[in-house]
């Protein structure tokens, strides 16, 4: 079992269809940590207003959770939009489980990362709130779909992933552009403060890239891609695409940021076992592919 410093998972969406908890608990029994960051839409509470879907797996998670922080894990919680009435609690420790709105990482090698949701550089969600809950729905609603296809696909024997919402991302230019646009607001924001890059989440697109001299990490989702980032002992940053049945799929790890690059429209890596793109959604609303997570 994999030991690494630090896990940072975001947009679980506990309480919905959509939540891919079976595949987050095989996650976690692989990886153990010493700091669990949750940056963010962990619970669901937009959706869950509209009716309450709570697995098995979805319990067990929290309780492994619990029972991590009790067992010595640090595990921090960073609210996110579709979970915000807990922002209210920041600074509060519940047992074993500290609520912060926002956290300044220093990772092994000496970087300093600022860890939050994200949705502060979303302007659909801060200005526009009934579009982002109208694409909210329009989300869940081709995430369930795609859930159907994938299994007729498996019963069909066809290989590989096709992902109805990635498909639907693709046609529309302006989600590639939102993705840009977020990018370079959270970039903006940790340059203001002296740091060395950010870690956050709420687009549902993961990825490690280096952008002016600063590292941008998104954690993806464990909706349709089941993502996560981890710290290694060095400080090293991976994005682990936690994909088919029997094998992890990873990004190269980095520590030291190289020179500074543009933003490619997808991930150009070269993955070790599978390539995989996943590129995120305008305001929530739509999905992004990558490799399969099939219930």
């Amino acid at each position: 079992m994999p030991r690494v410093r630090s896990i940072f998972l975001s947009d679980i969406h506990l309480g919905t269809r959509a939540c891919q908890a079976d595949r987050l608990l095989d996650f976690l029994r692989e990886y153990t940590a010493e700091s669990v960051f949750l940056v963010g839409d962990i619970v669901d509470f937009w959706a869950m207003s509209r009716g309450i879907h709570w697995t098995s797996a979805q319990n067990t998670f929290v309780q492994k959770i619990l029972r991590r922080a009790r067992r010595g894990e640090r595990v921090v919680l960073i609210p996110g939009n579709h979970d915000e009435a807990l922002r209210e609690y920041g600074g509060v420790a519940f047992g074993d489980i500290t609520v912060l709105t926002e956290y300044v990482h220093q990772t092994a090698d000496g970087r300093r990362f600022l860890v939050l949701h994200g949705d502060e550089f979303d302007q659909i969600t801060r200005h526009h709130r009934w579009v982002a809950v109208l694409g909210d729905v329009a989300y869940n609603t081709l995430v369930r779909i795609n859930g159907v296809l994938s299994h007729v696909r498996r019963r069909l024997g066809m290989a590989g992933y096709w992902s109805l919402a990635g498909y639907a991302k693709r046609r529309v230019k302006s989600a590639l552009q939102f993705i840009f646009d977020f990018e370079d607001a959270a970039i903006h924001s940790a340059r203001q403060r002296g740091l060395d890059g950010i870690i956050c989440g709420h687009i549902h697109s993961a990825a490690i890239r280096e952008v002016g001299g600063l590292t941008y990490v998104n954690c993806g989702d464990w909706v349709d891609s089941c993502t996560a980032i981890v710290e290694h002992d060095d400080g090293r940053l991976e994005l682990v695409n936690w994909g088919a049945a029997t094998q992890v799929v990873t990004r190269p790890a980095l520590s030291t940021p190289p020179l500074s690059a543009p933003i490619p429209p997808t991930l150009p890596e070269t993955l070790t076992a599978a390539e995989a793109t996943t590129p995120g959604t305008p305001g929530d609303a739509l999905g992004h592919e990558g490799v399969e997570c099939a219930s």
